[in-house]
């Protein structure tokens, strides 16, 4: 795989060279490759065969939570979230010690490594927002909840330059990787002045299934605007936004 250099990008084939565009620029490569049918069928790609079952998982399961999340997630992404995202999954599944090398599942393995994932990682949570949190789930009553403490916004919140106005969501998402089900709860702050006075201590708290047997992934973000003659612009159409996986909790 070579990057294509020059102002003329090409796209197609041309001979054995095939022209194309990725995340990563304008790239050139090979044609070829070996037959799917003999990958399918040949007991020496058993390995290969292994590994894209579980690879289709974690985009499975990747895609399952980026849906479930779209609410939040569409203002606060960067262009490799899943790229970046599924190979967070496809460790996950690596953890599952319990099926054959093959048969690994994100439902056996340890979700617990989702936490802290940032969906946006030219912007991540951790450096926009330092105002102190907990956060909670009570499975039985199916409550998901954020207490952040008393904070001031100038002080606490990296806002990008221009920003007047900011607002924290909260989004919680009850996922069935195995059926690709999921119910999705969120609570936002709704929008509040970037400014040098102290907001009181705020929960958000949101209710998913009382008793569920599913893991739940929490997520908290941030979104960026400008306030211009009374309307709400997104800041530079949500390049700073920053939203950030908080809590997983997986049955016991």
């Amino acid at each position: 795989m070579a990057k294509q250099a020059g102002i003329i990008k090409l796209k197609g084939t041309i001979g054995d060279i095939a022209f194309y565009k990725s995340g990563d620029g304008h790239m050139a490569r090979f044609k070829g490759g070996i037959d799917k049918k003999r990958i399918a069928t040949d007991p020496a790609f058993q390995r290969t065969r292994e590994n894209g079952a579980e690879f289709g998982r974690a985009g499975k399961g990747g895609k399952l939570l980026r849906s479930s999340m779209q609410l939040l997630l569409q203002q606060a992404k960067d262009a490799k979230v899943v790229s970046r995202l599924t190979t967070v999954l496809l460790a996950i599944i690596k953890t599952d010690t319990l099926s054959a090398r093959g048969a690994r599942n994100l439902t056996q393995g340890d979700l617990g490594l989702l936490n802290g994932f940032d969906f946006n990682a030219n912007s991540p949570l951790s450096t926009t927002l330092s105002a102190p949190y907990s956060v909670g789930y009570d499975r039985a009553t199916g409550v998901v909840g954020l207490e952040l403490e008393a904070y001031t916004p100038h002080v606490q919140i990296a806002a990008p330059a221009g920003a007047t106005h900011y607002k924290l969501s909260c989004g919680a998402s009850e996922l069935d990787f195995e059926e690709q089900t999921s119910l999705f709860k969120s609570v936002t702050t709704g929008i509040l002045p970037y400014q040098n006075t102290e907001v009181a201590a705020t929960t958000l708290e949101v209710s998913l299934t009382a008793g569920s047997t599913l893991q739940v992934v929490h997520a908290l973000s941030i979104e960026f605007y400008q306030e211009v003659n009374g309307t709400m612009y997104s800041l530079q159409n949500g390049a700073f936004n920053a939203m950030a996986v908080v809590q997983v909790a997986q049955p016991a």
